[in-house]
């Protein structure tokens, strides 16, 4: 059994998916959402299997939300009144890319390429590397393009991202983070620091092996002592 999440600003469409699902008996509806931020804030609370994401939505977009997505990722289904998106949600490796009004034979076109065994690989893995992400700050989400973020930091269990202007916070925790980034571009200092290399200004070795950066802004973080050689050769690459 799959459970389905609903995200949709107008209440009709999400009537008329639930409808046609109601239909689908290897299909449940765990939620519903009609804006990008409740829709981000139910996919950490229910944990869908599968979500139907429209796009053109108050807030934050469909694509935003999908982007921004830990992993492991929910299957994603777009579903939207307009064909201009298509490029964009498979670059974001959406299962299918659903036109309104949505008819019973393209979604079970769409549910029977889940149940045909499409899985995730390292390919897939590596063209969805984030290069945005959605974090908040007090009721207000901010998309925040990769080249900005300084760092990311795990406070109290919950995790910073700390950008050229301020700070926000993030659903994943600082381990789901460190899988979906670009190993190229972000490095873990730290059990509870991931840098942007880019950031980095300053390297200073430590007795003991270990060491201290200063990002961009100003800010010091230290290195731990076996990560700290992988560092240097990064940073020289």
């Amino acid at each position: 059994m799959m459970r389905a999440l609903i995200v949709d600003d107008e209440q009709p469409a999400r009537e008329r998916l639930r409808r046609l699902l109601a239909e689908v008996p290897d299909i449940t509806i765990a939620g519903e959402a009609e804006d990008g931020e409740r829709a981000m804030e139910e996919i950490a609370r229910v944990g869908p299997d599968l979500v139907f994401l429209d796009i053109q939505m108050p807030g934050s977009t469909g694509m935003e939300v999908a982007a921004s997505l830990p992993s492991p990722r929910p299957w994603i289904i777009f579903c939207t009144a307009f064909d201009q998106y298509a490029v964009d949600a498979f670059e974001l490796s959406a299962v299918d890319y659903l036109l309104k009004p949505i008819n019973r034979a393209r979604l079970a076109q769409a549910l029977d390429r889940i149940r045909g065994g499409l899985a995730p690989d390292d390919e897939l893995e590596r063209r969805t590397r984030p290069t945005r992400f959605l974090a908040r700050r007090g009721s207000t989400y901010r998309v925040v393009p990769a080249r900005d973020v300084l760092c990311f930091v795990s406070e109290d269990g919950l995790t910073s991202l700390h950008a050229r202007d301020q700070h926000y916070w993030m659903p994943p925790s600082l381990n789901d983070l460190e899988r979906r980034l670009d190993p190229t571009r972000f490095f873990r200092v730290s059990r509870s620091v991931i840098v942007n290399l880019d950031a980095v200004r300053e390297v200073l070795p430590a007795e003991g092996g270990h060491g201290e950066i200063t990002l961009a802004d100003g800010s010091r973080h230290e290195v731990s002592r076996r990560r700290f050689k992988e560092l240097t050769d990064k940073l020289a690459n």
